[in-house]
């Protein structure tokens, strides 16, 4: 047993929108489980015996959770975002062989091994500003053994890294060249049968798809989503990044965990999750990286209380970003968030988009994932830029 001192805890549990603040906090971990949680002048007798550790009046939340990334992949597209800047257009980068068949092409080619070793580095800095629970996706492969060698990867990590990682299966992410002229067989071939065969395997938390003019339209996505309700694997949706295509609400009348991107999202798409409680999940790299104009409706979602949540979307082509800290300033500064709303949207709203009731708030009974910052007030992990004032995280109870 061991118990955490002299600490400011942002519970992150107030269910009207605040931090849940305990000044002169303490909190008790048994098992890698939170037992005990408030004034440090409330302990309970039957604690007072435990190992102390002192955390010196250092802030401490919930460890932080990425609900939204693409973090394992081969190659990278640096030399696109030159291009982008020198001019280039998109049809301009797709025929000089970029764009996301660049992506394919260096995952396919890349061993299981260099696919960790590069997916390590990255996952490495998100580690090191306190994340605990990471979402990756496939989506790079586009045939079904890369995309099942990317969902090895992403397990793997979870065993090479103090880190619990969720994976999703993207196939219905783009349309590979060799299927240009038959959707129709893609979706049966990759996206279904694939999903399968990975369900088989274990490597399949949720099932994704990219719900867009230039992807698969809401009438293919909800076809696919049948298919994995079927399987009993939860759903989520890349919807109204560019487009209205309501896919937020075809995903939300199937119980989707999350609606992510959303820039373009109507009402209807807002109504509808509420009413399903599908988490928004709000992606500001790829907003900033694309330099959209197009804000998602974060009022209109305010007031129909839907969850809404922040995420990096780390991926090499719209948002090469490895920084929740900087996530969370951006939701505050590009979609006007406050602070509490960044530090719900990456601990106890990011949990519930990937379907985890037992993290992202400090309470009793909560998984021990915790982060202790070098901070006054919670609003400074939102307020500052390019600055990282981690002092320890701890994961599964244990200091690491």
């Amino acid at each position: 047993m061991q118990l955490l001192t002299h600490a400011q805890i942002a519970t992150m549990a107030d269910e009207s929108g605040g931090y849940g603040l305990i000044e002169r906090g303490a909190l008790v971990i048994e098992d890698g489980r939170i037992v005990w949680v408030g004034a440090e002048a409330d302990l309970p007798a039957k604690h007072a015996g435990a190992a102390r550790l002192d955390l010196g009046g250092r802030l401490v939340t919930p460890g932080l959770v990425d609900c939204h990334t693409h973090i394992v992949f081969g190659g990278d597209r640096a030399r696109e975002f030159e291009m982008r800047l020198e001019g280039a257009t998109y049809e301009d980068i797709a025929r000089a062989g970029g764009g996301i068949v660049s992506s394919v092409r260096g995952t396919r080619a890349a061993d299981e091994a260099d696919l960790l070793s590069d997916a390590l580095r990255r996952v490495d800095h998100l580690l090191a500003e306190g994340v605990t629970t990471l979402e990756i996706k496939s989506g790079y492969g586009l045939d079904v053994e890369s995309e099942m060698k990317m969902l090895r990867v992403a397990r793997l990590i979870g065993e090479r890294r103090p880190v619990h990682v969720q994976t999703t299966w993207l196939a219905a992410h783009a349309l590979p060249p060799e299927y240009a002229d038959d959707r129709a067989g893609y979706i049966r071939d990759v996206v279904i049968s694939g999903m399968e065969a990975a369900h088989a395997e274990d490597l399949i938390d949720a099932v994704d798809g990219f719900c867009e003019g230039i992807a698969y339209s809401a009438a293919e996505m909800a076809a696919i989503f049948d298919h994995a309700r079927g399987l009993g694997l939860p759903v989520k949706l890349h919807a109204e990044q560019l487009s209205d295509l309501h896919g937020a609400a075809m995903a939300a009348r199937h119980g989707a965990l999350s609606a992510d991107h959303l820039e373009w999202l109507g009402q209807d798409g807002v109504d509808a999750m509420a009413a399903s409680g599908t988490v928004a999940v709000l992606l500001p790299g790829a907003f900033y990286t694309l330099r959209e104009t197009k804000y998602p409706p974060v009022q209109a979602l305010r007031d129909a209380g839907v969850p809404i949540a922040l995420a990096t979307d780390c991926n090499p082509g719209t948002s090469p970003l490895t920084s929740l800290l900087l996530t969370m300033n951006m939701g505050a500064t590009l979609f006007r968030l406050t602070p509490s709303e960044c530090l719900a949207g990456v601990t106890r709203h990011a949990a519930k988009a990937l379907g985890l009731p037992d993290r992202g708030v400090i309470a009793a009974g909560q998984r021990a994932d915790l982060a202790v910052w070098d901070v006054r007030h919670p609003a400074e992990l939102s307020y500052r830029i390019g600055f990282n004032p981690l002092h320890a995280r701890i994961f599964g109870g244990e200091l690491v």
